[in-house]
């Protein structure tokens, strides 16, 4: 039971954490650029997350790992170059990236989310391709969204559609396989 408190601890640090943040650093802070400022501190909490999650669970989950890489590679030219675009642009690599990894294990017949939640999750393998092909196209959908917003909407809304709009989507989605899941563990 433990183990699972420290997982749900780890997963709330590395996912929620750095975006509370992150909004909170934007609306409150009193500098010229509060995006960028936004920013430092989000790659900051990023980091202090990722390792306490690793000193909790002895382990650091690839999505957590990419996620936090692409923060630092893209949050870290906003801050340098100060220039929004790359912070802005991290949300639709990452979706990109993630859609890549599952539609290259969907071709191959390889399931990569089964990798992910095969433990918790019991289905064949025929499922978990359908879920990932699924998942995929969802994170095409979520990269295409977050280019339209950042392209036409303020910086304002922008970062409000980052923090609460992508997150109840996300839920929406993930709530919306679950008849499929629930019917395919029941065939495993």
């Amino acid at each position: 039971m433990k183990k699972r408190s420290h997982d749900g601890t780890a997963k709330f640090l590395y996912d929620y954490l750095p975006l509370l943040v992150f909004f909170a650093c934007y609306k409150f802070a009193k500098t010229p650029n509060p995006l960028i400022t936004a920013t430092f501190y989000m790659i900051i909490t990023t980091s202090i997350a990722i390792l306490i999650s690793y000193l909790l669970t002895k382990k650091i989950p690839m999505i957590a790992l990419a996620s936090g890489a692409i923060l630092g590679v893209f949050g870290g030219l906003t801050i340098l170059l100060e220039d929004e675009l790359f912070i802005k642009l991290k949300p639709t690599i990452i979706n990109l990236l993630f859609a890549t990894i599952l539609f290259y294990g969907y071709l191959r017949k390889k399931p990569f989310l089964s990798y992910l939640l095969g433990e918790q999750i019991k289905m064949h393998n025929r499922a978990w391709l359908t879920l990932s092909a699924r998942w995929a196209w969802f994170f095409v959908f979520l990269a295409c969204l977050n280019e339209i917003v950042w392209r036409s909407c303020s910086t304002d809304f922008w970062v409000q559609f980052k923090v609460f709009g992508m997150m109840p989507i996300s839920l929406i989605f993930t709530f919306s396989q679950l008849p499929f899941m629930l019917r395919e563990m029941k065939k495993f």
